[in-house]
């Protein structure tokens, strides 16, 4: 199987073939429970005491703290395939201090009301709880400093911008804040097509909707026009009046994030009200997914699709001694889970990646500071991501555990990319921008420069 699709880059992008591949986005990335991926697992968490640090006997646990139900139901499975695939590389190198890696689920419902019960019954009812991961821009403001208090290491897929100037000491971020995807959207649609009429349409979802006021004003920036602004509800079954909205102001282009079913049918009503025309797209790279692909290119066409589709994305390895062991995981845990669209749309996911990556240096950092306490082995999350004077580069777990275990200090290097951990744990890398074969392959288009965000932002 072809893992990723290449083309020529446009002009004024960086070649792919001379630019580093790096890590990415974000918060989310959607793969529907129902329709994008098929979990064999049950929300529940394990009974026992509440404890925030790991007793010497029994699986650590890695919990997967995210929406599995509701409006973006699909955010909570794609993290959860992660998870899967982590703990297998991480169990089949001998596990951490004696341990094995289990991955428990908690439902946020992508509702912050019904986040912090969840996060309160996670810490309840979970023994030997080592690590958190999802978070999502739905929940994290609340949740986060429910976990920070229990002194709780977690790598969340938050791209709200408060957690860029407020510190939380066990908050981690492999991910950019949702304004520079929007001037990444901005830089896609002014350096590589050239659109001048822009028109948004988002989902009234809180993550979706982070989006909208850094486009307005990159948009502006840019020199370009916004000429509409809808919003999604992402309950509705129809969406004509904003489609007629839409289609009415003339874009050249629409830039949009509506989870679910949202997008199919509101694409579908502007390409009925456009003539049978499709009106260019560019999406967040939450629109880098099985099931959002699968659910478009059913109600547009998928050749249709492929011809007027972009969406930024964080940049992640395809290929090389970082993507092998990556890709080698995720074949493992196939059996549990079904995927909708191709496998490889799945692996070109961040979320998959950039998870897949923070479970890696936890577990690293575990045996490197001898201790499964979050208090203890934070710290080491930084030195092996950030890397250390005369650390050996290592590709996966069983490279850095053989190397640790010669007492050698490493650098972890995984399929996202190079670290960067800043003061507040956050670690930005570079975009992209991609589209989707008639057959749903992810295709890479090009790369996005630094300069270009500058530009816009």
């Amino acid at each position: 199987m072809t893992w990723f699709d290449r083309t020529a880059p446009r002009a004024g992008f960086e070649s792919l073939a001379t630019r580093r591949r790096q890590d990415g986005r974000r918060r989310r990335l959607p793969l529907a429970v129902a329709a994008g991926v098929v979990l064999t697992v049950v929300l529940s968490a394990c009974g026992g005491a509440a404890s925030s640090t790991p007793t010497k006997k029994g699986p650590l646990v890695i919990a997967d703290l995210a929406p599995f139900t509701g409006v973006d139901a699909a955010l909570g499975g794609f993290y959860y395939a992660s998870c899967l695939a982590a703990t297998h590389a991480i169990n089949a190198a001998g596990g951490v201090l004696g341990h094995q890696l289990q991955c428990k689920t908690f439902d946020t419902r992508g509702d912050p009301a019904d986040a912090v019960p969840a996060a309160n019954q996670m810490f309840a009812t979970t023994p030997n709880l080592a690590l958190v991961i999802g978070c999502t821009s739905d929940e994290a403001a609340s949740v986060v400093p429910i976990i920070n208090s229990h002194k709780m290491v977690m790598f969340c897929m938050t791209g709200q911008s408060e957690f860029d100037h407020v510190h939380y000491p066990y908050f981690f971020r492999l991910v950019p804040p949702d304004l520079e995807e929007s001037y990444a959207m901005v830089a896609i649609a002014h350096y590589l097509k050239h659109y001048n009429r822009v028109a948004l349409a988002f989902g009234n979802d809180i993550g979706s909707q982070t989006f909208v006021q850094p486009a307005v004003q990159a948009i502006h920036h840019a020199g370009m026009q916004l000429v509409s602004n809808v919003t999604l509800d992402l309950t509705a079954t129809t969406f004509r009046t904003e489609a007629e909205t839409v289609v009415q102001s003339h874009p050249d282009v629409i830039f949009t994030e509506a989870l679910g079913s949202a997008d199919a049918t509101f694409l579908s009503e502007v390409k009925q009200l456009n003539g049978g025309k499709m009106i260019p797209v560019i999406g967040t790279s939450a629109l880098i997914s099985p099931s959002w692909y699968q659910s478009v290119a059913a109600a547009v066409g998928a050749t249709t699709l492929s011809q007027n589709f972009l969406a930024d994305n964080l940049v992640v390895e395809s290929a090389g001694p970082a993507f092998t062991p990556f890709k080698t995981a995720m074949d493992a845990i196939q059996s549990q889970v079904n995927y909708a669209g191709t496998f490889d749309t799945l692996l070109s996911g961040p979320g998959a990646v950039h998870l897949f990556d923070g479970m890696t240096l936890a577990a690293l950092a575990m045996v490197q500071s001898k201790s499964t306490n979050p208090a203890v082995y934070k710290a080491d999350i930084i030195k092996i991501g950030n890397g250390v004077p005369g650390a050996v580069l290592v590709h996966s777990f069983a490279q850095g555990l053989a190397e640790l275990n010669k007492g050698k200090a490493i650098r972890y290097v995984g399929p996202g990319g190079p670290t960067n951990f800043d003061s507040y744990h956050d670690s930005p890398g570079i975009f992209q921008a991609d589209t989707y074969s008639s057959t749903g392959q992810v295709v890479v288009v090009a790369n996005i420069t630094a300069r270009q965000l500058r530009a816009v932002s």
